[in-house]
């Protein structure tokens, strides 16, 4: 059994936010998140469930049009198929994401675009 703590895999990225996989199987991906101040994962939406749990820091979940403020203890879930980001506030922000089934390659390609523009939602 794989097994980590969100201490073990901390580590930040001066320019995007980081995501270390901990675990993957074909029905479901866990990563820890790490988010310097402001950092974010663009507005996308996949074919996944995502559950989101935040161990550290605030910030915002976009589920749909809504948006959820976080803090340490938050759990937001959001169902596939739905548009979904993360970004956190002034300060760094750590979660726990766990995506089933995990997306694909080509789901992501939005969040790459995101990130390359520097844009949280890019369909804006």
């Amino acid at each position: 059994m794989p097994a980590t703590t969100v201490d073990a895999e901390r580590e930040y990225d001066p320019e995007r936010f980081a995501a270390h996989g901990v675990f993957r199987t074909e029905r479901s991906k866990t990563v820890c998140g790490y988010f310097e101040p402001g950092q974010f994962i663009p507005v996308h939406a996949a074919d996944s469930d995502v559950t989101i749990v935040v161990q550290d820091g605030t910030g915002i979940v976009r589920d749909g049009q809504e948006e959820h403020e976080v803090a340490p203890g938050s759990v937001v879930t959001v169902p596939a198929g739905r548009e979904r980001g993360v970004r956190a506030d002034d300060g760094r922000l750590e979660a726990v994401l766990v995506t089933s089934p995990p997306p694909t390659d080509a789901e992501h390609e939005p969040v790459r675009q995101g990130l390359r523009n520097d844009e949280f939602d890019p369909s804006n």
